[in-house]
């Protein structure tokens, strides 16, 4: 088992990695829209919230080795399923072509009030 971590997503602020990697996989740890070096964005719309929160989830999958087609199931929880469309442009944009396997849960609120998070599984190849 080996544990990654980078400075180009969010440090954990509680006590969990990043991700660890494990037997050809990759667990992914929740991401919230909080910036690489620890700000936090309330106040930021849904969609800047949302590429925050990828950006993290890709910049640790990328320190594991991997890339977006790595990406084995993704989990995405939302304030307000209304969010759903916005999320799923976004979505689509940074992942491209590969389309894994995926959740959108409505949830009524997220930690500090953020309006997303996003956990994945992934092949890890290390």
């Amino acid at each position: 088992m080996k544990t990654v971590h980078t400075r180009d997503a969010a440090a954990p602020a509680g006590h969990y990695a990043q991700a660890v990697g494990h037997n050809g996989t990759l667990y992914i740890s929740g991401q919230l829209p909080v910036s690489p070096d620890g700000g936090h964005n309330f106040a930021a719309s849904f969609a800047e919230q949302a590429q925050i929160a990828l950006g993290n989830l890709l910049a640790i999958l990328h320190a594991s080795g991997g890339t977006p087609a790595d990406l084995l199931k993704v989990t995405v929880y939302v304030t307000g399923i209304a969010h759903w469309p916005e999320f799923d442009r976004l979505y689509a944009a940074a992942l491209g072509e590969h389309r894994p396997a995926r959740a959108v849960v409505p949830v009524p609120a997220l930690h500090h009030g953020y309006l997303i998070e996003i956990e994945a599984v992934a092949r890890y190849l290390a």
